[in-house]
């Protein structure tokens, strides 16, 4: 088929939030699309009138927009559709390739439970015209069935897993409207991609069932069969289907919880597919450039946070700070307002190494905006002594007072001077130091910390620990 004429399309249930399955299935058709410049399109499956909620299509479309996935032509919505489909299963009843079936529930357990098969048993499928009329002018509840043939093989070429084939004999003739007229999924989704012209369909391996039952469909209405493409399920660590049991598994949550979009896009697109090199690190135009749907793989792929968390340290690593910055005060706007750009843009760069999301930089940044008001207690039983440290660092201060330039060499400078000239393990100075200007036991350099802050600001802190730490270690002590 022609790339001008390639079309795909994602088609999600709005009962719910677009979880990483769905986005994973979204972001293939949309790099398939991409790739071979053609058209990727949205279809709202909401005819689940019950369990489909508008809100869920608006958190559906928020999720693929901030990641990114933007689509061609307006939003379908199947709820709108309906005279379609009814016109569909009256061309097949007309035909032949459907009938009525008027049996009841229990009518047809009777007949399973004599046979013990779950099939229909076609009790319906060659019924006379006269017997048919005589249940309509009763009124008669009835479903609509496919006549589906009964030897030979159904089969399809995968793009993922190759030939797939079944004998006719294992599908039964199946519903395709229920006794409320209503048409079910199999039906819908047919007529659909057919009317949408989509050309080919990528969607998860747990669709291949249906993709057979589809193809007698696509047959029975005279329709062109699209290409298809089944992609490997996503599991947890435990190799079990990912559910919320492993954790956050929609996509507004790893927003929340600091991700960038091109960091689960990167993920996301290693969740299958082999690009053929050892490159982990993606930027979205180069998975575009790359992706080939023929390059996933059939195994099962496993969402791992801890790859996760890697990848988006890498990302972070190569984020310009400014871009980090806006990242940052979309999550929260408050951030840093009290100070001036080049100030948090420094902040950023000091903590770029040792963040793995968005969120780390906020959590991690407190004291670079306030002096602390809790200490780690761990720590300062640790390394704060009320009598030998309080002295070190009252001594560190005469010395700190003195430096005519405030910068992370002439800090490290003096700090190193002052620890060999009294004969002082350098760890015993920098740590309590630390905890005294951060609260904290971690970070940066703590030099670069300091040059940052300043020298008023550090001056006064440790000026704070030295009145403050022995009385909150008495308190700490004596709890």
């Amino acid at each position: 088929m022609a790339n001008s004429k390639l079309r795909v399309r994602f088609a999600p249930s709005p009962t719910g939030q677009l979880h990483l399955g769905g986005a994973r299935t979204a972001l293939f058709n949309w790099l398939f699309a991409k790739h071979h410049n053609g058209s990727f399109l949205v279809r709202i499956e909401d005819t689940d009138t019950l369990r489909s909620k508008d809100k869920f299509t608006e958190q559906i479309c928020q999720s693929m927009k901030w990641l990114g996935l933007d689509w061609d032509d307006e939003l379908i919505f199947q709820s709108k559709r309906t005279d379609l489909y009814l016109a569909a299963i009256q061309t097949l009843l007309e035909s032949g390739q459907a009938y009525r079936c008027f049996a009841s529930k229990d009518e047809l357990d009777s007949y399973r439970s004599k046979d013990g098969s779950f099939f229909y048993p076609e009790i319906w499928r060659n019924r006379s015209e006269n017997e048919i009329q005589a249940k309509l002018d009763n009124k008669s509840p009835f479903t609509i069935r496919l006549k589906t043939p009964k030897e030979g093989i159904v089969s399809f070429s995968d793009e993922i897993y190759g030939s797939i084939k079944v004998d006719n004999s294992e599908i039964d003739d199946f519903i395709i409207a229920r006794s409320d007229g209503r048409p079910v999924y199999n039906l819908v989704v047919v007529v659909d991609d057919h009317d949408m012209e989509i050309s080919h369909i990528i969607r998860g391996e747990d669709h291949v069932a249906n993709t057979l039952k589809q193809i007698y469909i696509y047959e029975a209405l005279n329709y062109s069969i699209p290409i298809f493409a089944h992609l490997p399920m996503i599991l947890g660590a435990d190799k079990k289907r990912l559910s919320k049991r492993h954790g956050a598994t929609g996509v507004q949550t790893y927003q929340d919880l600091g991700y960038t979009s091109d960091v689960l896009l990167n993920h996301l697109a290693l969740l299958g597919w082999n690009p053929g090199t050892e490159q982990d690190i993606f930027s979205v135009d180069d998975i575009i450039a790359q992706f080939d749907i023929k390059r996933v793989q059939k195994k099962s792929a496993v969402f791992n946070i801890q790859k996760l968390n890697w990848i988006s340290a890498q990302h972070i690593m190569i984020l310009p700070s400014n871009s980090i910055y806006n990242h940052i005060k979309q999550l929260n706007p408050s951030w840093g307002s009290n100070f001036d750009t080049p100030y948090v843009l420094n902040v950023i760069n000091l903590l770029k190494q040792r963040s793995k999301t968005i969120v780390d930089f906020i959590d991690s940044s407190h004291y670079f905006f306030n002096n602390p008001n809790q200490f780690d207690k761990k720590t300062m039983r640790k390394c704060w002594k009320p009598d030998t440290t309080t002295q070190i660092i009252e001594s560190l201060l005469i010395e700190l007072n003195r430096l005519s330039e405030w910068n992370s060499t002439s800090i490290e400078g003096i700090i190193k001077k002052y620890a060999e000239e009294n004969k002082i393990l350098i760890g015993k100075i920098i740590q309590p130091t630390r905890l005294a200007i951060s609260g904290v036991s971690g970070g940066p350099s703590l030099f670069s910390i300091m040059e940052l802050l300043g020298m008023k600001v550090c001056i006064s802190r440790l000026n704070y620990a030295i009145n403050h730490f022995p009385i909150i270690e008495s308190d700490n002590n004596g709890s």
